[in-house]
């Protein structure tokens, strides 16, 4: 058994096309979480940008690569910890731009992924990714991420899970919903039902504020491998839990009920065969 991770979503609201401030931004955070204690720090999607875009020129003012020094910076701020930081970037690559995620550690970029499902609008500015997440190897655990609408795809978090994960890292911008009932917010529940389906811990960092016309959910939580919250924010955005990740391995949920030694894949191929025919 690894030594718990202090794990932490920071919810800001990075400000509309401003990157120079939102890299203040998102390393203030970051040495906030570290501050109290994180090692593992999740900032929300595209939080060197904003992301109610409106034009192509306004993504390509605040789109950069991987080597911008803005992640150096956040390497710099976890200095002294085995851990990582997962924040969402909009990712120049040629005349593409992505919606990624760096995967950051005290030594630099580890990995980045791109977003691979697209929601509405991201379709007009962005190109989707077209390689699966990856998964980081960190002291405490290892960490997967996806980006948002993946969240709403059961294959993406059971593939990480499956692939060996430990804690799903997902940066997120959550656009504010109607509650008819009064209920989280759906998205939230997705996030509960990944964790406990596939038996990992799940954290996901929303952002917060309104952005032109939208209004965000701010529904950043820590979520444990039974799908229960464990943290939300608190009044700076913080939301910090203390985590075995290891303990996601422990799969055997009964005496005789395995999460992933049940599944009956054989009867599931029909279902992928009716759904390539949509």
């Amino acid at each position: 058994m690894t030594a718990p991770a202090q794990v932490a979503v920071m919810q800001v609201a990075p400000r509309m096309l401003d990157l120079d401030a939102n890299v203040e931004l998102t390393v203030s955070a970051v040495k906030t979480a570290r501050e109290r204690g994180a090692d593992i720090v999740v900032l929300p999607e595209l939080s060197l940008s904003g992301y109610m875009f409106e034009t192509m020129d306004e993504v390509y003012s605040c789109a950069v690569t991987a080597e911008h020094p803005v992640f150096t910076r956040w390497a710099q701020a976890l200095e002294g910890s085995p851990g990582l930081v997962v924040g969402g970037f909009a990712e120049r690559s040629g005349d593409d731009v992505h919606i990624s995620a760096a995967m950051v550690s005290a030594t630099g970029v580890q990995a980045v992924y791109r977003k691979t499902h697209l929601w509405n609008r991201e379709k007009r500015f962005f190109t989707a990714g077209v390689k699966a997440p990856p998964i980081v190897d960190t002291g405490f655990g290892r960490v997967g991420v996806l980006i948002c609408y993946d969240l709403e795809f059961p294959e993406m978090a059971r593939s990480l899970a499956i692939r060996g994960a430990d804690l799903i890292a997902v940066p997120t911008n959550w656009a504010l919903d109607a509650r008819p009932y009064g209920d989280e917010p759906p998205q939230v529940m997705l996030a509960r039902a990944a964790a406990r389906t596939n038996h990992i811990y799940i954290a996901c960092a929303d952002r917060s504020g309104r952005e032109r016309d939208q209004e965000f959910t701010g529904g950043s939580a820590v979520i444990d491998t039974a799908g229960w919250v464990v943290e939300r924010p608190d009044a700076a955005g913080l939301a910090l839990a203390s985590l075995s990740l290891s303990r996601a391995r422990e799969r055997q949920i009964s005496s005789v009920n395995h999460v992933f030694g049940d599944r009956r894949p054989e009867l599931y191929t029909g279902v992928f065969k009716a759904l390539d025919a949509v």
